[in-house]
């Protein structure tokens, strides 16, 4: 199918750009790495782009039953993974009875013919809603003598993983050979890897170059705000650019890298404020000046912490502001303000229990909990530059709000998780702890907690995935 075929030659060249070797500049020349034998020739990716909606034609095939996606379970797995992927509302009936049929099969311990098939299932079942698709990881172990590339799947799952680094361990593990064995022998004659290779590279320095002008111009501001002269705050710019180069790697997507990476770097220094560097009193007065938002920070600040911390946040939301305006096409600021208020105020409550020594109740504390774990500002105003208009209707829908309460409550339970000892040793508030002392949900261990709230985190996965 070439729409098919054409979308593995996609992601085939994204796989590419990041398998490639470094020098000390961070530039990169090509190597001996091959890309998806699967893959057709392609001499330009935004040629490609602007010929093939890849998306639009995938999901009318799938829906016309289209024999070329549904004549073996490799294809129609991968076409699974994009539609659903994207937020085609496609069903995964198909493909399990393209399972079930058995044409695949070649024994119960290894049930398909090749482990690409494998990988395209398995990657398939990882994001169906609850238990559509049943495929778990012992099926895919079976392969482990015979693929790295399956024991990487196994480790990294697909909605655990960074595109980029996910991508360039794949590639490490392709097989070279143009031949692949289907329901019937397939081979290219069009394949010049070394030409994906070259073109893989030159996009791969272009996006280095890129990133490395965006981190140095997320340096000066950091420095030009004077965040760096606070000595109780972590310095995480390199480490917050990352996350957001990570998530949005195209090179358009520059705004949104930007949005998120100073959103992450207040976030935290704000974090750290609460927690450690004000006194009740400062805290208060942030908030404060916060709402009031128009204020005259020599008079209004009680410290030189609070105006600097106030003055970096409102140059980020009106950066955020005037170029969301760009995109939108309508004033998003006060929505912006609207977010930040959230957590602050959230952050605050956790201030003043602490400060009283109160334990909430756990439904208090995640009720809290969800806002104060701070992807509130750094998530949603991000979502203002993905190419997408939302209306106000939209950010004030409760499918909105859903979906972002259930994305802080999952981030909120694992954190708490993972930080429950050096917590509970610093004398903080945690859900684990809570749970444990709540006497309506019965269980006192540890380990029957935390496997209770993994359970949860999976289900609001689930949920989220509808």
């Amino acid at each position: 199918m070439v729409v098919l075929s054409s979308y593995r030659a996609y992601r085939s060249l994204v796989v590419t750009c990041c398998m490639v070797q470094c020098d000390p500049s961070g530039l990169c020349t090509a190597s001996s790495y091959q890309v998806n034998p699967t893959a057709m020739e392609l001499n330009d990716i935004s040629r490609w782009k602007s010929k093939i909606n890849v998306l639009d034609e995938t999901y009318r095939c799938w829906m016309q039953g289209d024999v070329l996606i549904f004549m073996d379970v490799d294809t129609c797995a991968l076409a699974f993974q994009v539609l659903r992927s994207n937020v085609y509302e496609v069903s995964s009936d198909p493909l399990a009875k393209l399972i079930k049929e058995g044409n695949h099969m070649n024994s119960p311990e290894k049930p398909f013919k090749d482990v690409y098939t494998a990988l395209e299932v398995y990657k398939a079942s990882q994001i169906t809603y609850q238990d559509e698709l049943a495929f778990e990881e012992q099926n895919l172990s079976s392969y482990l003598p015979l693929s790295k590339e399956v024991d990487n799947d196994l480790k990294f799952p697909v909605n655990g993983s960074l595109e980029r680094m996910s991508t360039r361990r794949n590639i490490e593990h392709y097989n070279i050979n143009p031949t692949r064995i289907l329901k019937t022998t397939y081979s290219s004659s069009n394949i010049r890897n070394r030409d994906y290779l070259n073109l893989a590279v030159q996009d791969y320095n272009t996006c280095q170059s890129i990133y490395r002008e965006e981190l140095k111009d997320l340096e000066r501001w950091v420095v030009e705000n004077r965040l760096d002269r606070l000595k109780f705050a972590r310095q995480k710019t390199a480490y917050c650019y990352f996350s957001a180069a990570s998530f949005f790697s195209a090179p358009e997507l520059s705004d949104a890298r930007l949005s998120w990476a100073k959103s992450s770097i207040l976030t935290t220094v704000i974090d750290d404020f609460f927690d450690v560097g004000g006194s009740m009193d400062e805290l208060v007065n942030f908030v404060h000046i916060l709402e009031k938002w128009n204020v005259d920070v020599e008079s209004n600040c009680c410290s030189e912490e609070v105006g600097i911390i106030f003055l970096a946040l409102k140059n980020a939301i009106c950066w955020i502001g005037d170029n969301g305006f760009k995109w939108q096409e309508r004033d998003i600021t006060s929505h912006v303000i609207e977010i930040w208020l959230d957590l602050v105020k959230s952050m605050l409550q956790e201030a003043i229990w602490a400060k009283d020594g109160s334990v909430p109740t756990i439904n208090e504390y995640m009720e809290n909990g969800y806002v104060s774990f701070a992807l509130g500002p750094i998530v949603l105003p991000t979502l203002y530059f993905l190419g997408v208009k939302l209306s106000k209707e939209i950010v004030q829908s409760s499918e909105y709000h859903k979906l972002y309460e259930l994305m802080s409550t999952r981030g909120r339970l694992m954190n708490d998780i993972h930080s429950f000892k050096r917590e509970t040793k610093d004398g903080k508030l945690n859900a684990v702890a809570l749970y444990m002392s709540d006497e309506k949900s019965g269980i006192v261990e540890e380990e029957e907690i935390v496997n209770e709230m993994k359970k949860l985190i999976e289900n609001q996965k689930k949920e989220m995935m509808k």
